[in-house]
């Protein structure tokens, strides 16, 4: 059996994991040893009777910030434990957004360190001495990183091999040829008066091709202008673009 993909999460709430991770695929992959999980409490690397992980920063202003030694400390032990060749990522707002290629990438690395900070962020000199990769699921605020960590993870563990059933179920969906995902009908045929488009039901595979591409291509232009501003731009055989 091949070595299973790991991931480490550094977290001051390591009751939330596996959390959704341990149900439907990936809890079944858990089970079924294509992923392993190891939680690692950054609190029990605090140095003090009262375990404390942050401090006020300095500077001034609002809350508090992750202490550096106390990361730096549960950091070394988890980066030292991880498969070699391990990404080092903390789940931030301001990184770079969390694409689907970033996720394939990750999928075929050997696993990942992911930290989620808590209160106003963690220091800066901890992120800059072990070279961490910040990475975002959007413009927008959580409580803590631990719920962009999960999301994280499900993003890959569906596409670690022998995960997801069949080989071929994820390469139409979103984001994965650079478009948004065709519409999809089942059964019943007609439903409150609304019925399903012809050609899905004409048994031609070109036409229910092309129906599902133009499908794709107009949503795209609708919803998502700057997906469909880099697919357009890509290089593309002439009289081919859409």
């Amino acid at each position: 059996m091949s070595t299973p993909w790991k991931c480490s999460v550094l977290t001051l709430f390591p009751e939330m994991f596996p959390g959704p991770l341990g149900i439907s695929l990936a809890g079944q992959a858990l089970k079924d040893g294509l992923w392993m999980l190891e939680t690692v409490d950054i609190r029990s690397f605090a140095r003090d009777k009262h375990r404390t992980v942050d401090d006020a920063p300095f500077g001034g202003g609002p809350g508090m910030v992750m202490r550096p030694d106390v990361l730096d400390a549960a950091l070394t032990t988890a980066i030292a434990q991880a498969p070699t060749g391990a990404a080092a990522i903390y789940m931030s707002p301001r990184g770079q957004p969390l694409t689907q290629s970033r996720v394939r990438q990750l999928a075929a690395m050997p696993g990942i360190v992911l930290l989620c900070g808590r209160y106003e962020g963690v220091d800066q000199r901890v992120l800059e001495a072990h070279g961490i990769e910040e990475i975002s699921l959007g413009d927008f605020i959580l409580s803590g990183g631990e719920p962009a960590a999960i999301a994280l993870l499900d993003a890959v563990i569906r596409l670690l091999p022998g995960v997801m059933g069949k080989v071929t179920s994820g390469e139409d969906e979103s984001f994965e040829r650079g478009l948004l995902e065709y519409p999809h009908y089942t059964r019943p045929q007609e439903w409150q008066g609304r019925t399903v488009p012809e050609v899905l039901t004409s048994g031609h595979h070109d036409k229910i091709r092309t129906w599902r591409h133009d499908q794709a291509v107009r949503i795209t232009r609708e919803r998502r202008p700057d997906l469909w501003q880099q697919y357009a731009g890509k290089d593309q055989p002439k009289g081919k673009k859409d």
